[in-house]
């Protein structure tokens, strides 16, 4: 009787023990790393992300804190800094563009991975469906290959004198070249000459806006990869060279015009998916979202400079004009 007794005793506190552990261990922030190609850890998606978080109840520093790696437009150390969160026991991977989804993905099948900045996740080979993508991978998609042939569109309305765009994109960029077969078809019905010119690297990035002639257009790729849509702001800058971007974020540099994802709000969006997979949703079965925010933005400043005179229509639909 005594022996069933202290048995009991001993179920009861090994119970409370195990419950009291399983408290500690919700009552410890989750742990969430970034991975992407940015120049610096305030991107605006992961910005997004926090605030978006906050929303939702998840307190930074209380109920999640951050490991942020990014790895300033490199592609080949975005491996390395995947596998690095994946070795330091990350609860979940956000991450920015196809290049560190790609990475997290290969660095992983069981941290889950929540993507932001991915034009089209299919075609990049992603996931394999939009409305169940399976395994450990969810996120928003940009749409930036959808808006591509808007955004040409958008350019030769600004500057109707314009006859040679040019599309320089990172090459192993899926969602690029997507985007770039998109504004072709939209290029043969506004009778301009696209010109996608693949680089791989920054001395063939250099090689190629060397071609570019005064009278053609840029249209800018949606991603950091060798910083290429910063470049291409320069030049577009120094030489008087029109050209429209995917995000506002380069409006605001002095870009003459975006037409895409609001970035922020897009990191805001998928604070969302990333709430319910910290709450028990498996990632594989949250359906893909597009994004919500899409804005039109327009620099007036830098329109006068190109000696430009923005339309009505554009200034009507605008969402931000910088003046």
């Amino acid at each position: 009787m005594k022996a069933r007794y202290f048995r009991t005793l001993l179920g009861v506190a090994l119970a409370l023990f195990a419950a009291s552990g399983e408290a500690q261990e919700r009552q410890r922030p989750y742990r969430i790393g970034v991975l992407n190609e940015a120049w610096a850890a305030n991107h605006p998606t992961v910005e997004g992300l926090r605030a978006g978080l906050r929303e939702l109840g998840f307190e930074d520093g209380r109920d999640v804190v951050f490991d942020i790696r990014f790895t300033q437009g490199k592609p080949e150390a975005t491996p390395a800094a995947a596998k690095a969160l994946v070795d330091a026991g990350v609860d979940l991977i956000f991450t920015s563009n196809e290049a560190a989804t790609l990475a997290a993905k290969n660095a992983t099948q069981k941290i889950p991975i929540v993507f932001t900045l991915v034009g089209d996740p299919v075609i990049a080979g992603i996931v394999r469906t939009v409305a169940k993508p399976g395994g450990n991978v969810t996120g928003v998609s940009s749409l930036t290959t959808e808006l591509a042939a808007k955004r040409l569109e958008i350019l030769t309305t600004l500057a109707p004198k314009t006859r040679r765009v040019w599309a320089i994109h990172y090459g192993d960029d899926p969602s690029s070249i997507a985007a770039i077969w998109s504004a072709e078809e939209a290029a043969k019905q506004l009778k301009v000459e696209l010109l996608p010119r693949p680089v791989y690297n920054a001395e063939q990035l250099q090689h190629a806006i060397k071609s570019v002639r005064p009278g053609d257009a840029l249209l800018p790729p949606d991603v950091g990869t060798l910083d290429i849509p910063a470049v291409l702001l320069e030049l577009s800058i120094s030489s008087r060279i029109p050209a429209v971007y995917a995000t506002s974020l380069w409006v605001g540099h002095g870009g003459l015009v975006s037409y895409g994802s609001d970035y922020y709000a897009e990191g805001a969006q998928a604070a969302r998916l990333v709430a319910k997979i910290l709450r028990g949703a498996r990632p594989g079965d949250l359906p893909i979202e597009g994004t919500d925010k899409i804005d039109l933005a327009v620099n007036l400043k830098t329109a006068s400079a190109l000696g430009l005179t923005v339309p009505r229509k554009i200034m009507l639909r605008a969402d931000t004009i910088r003046r």
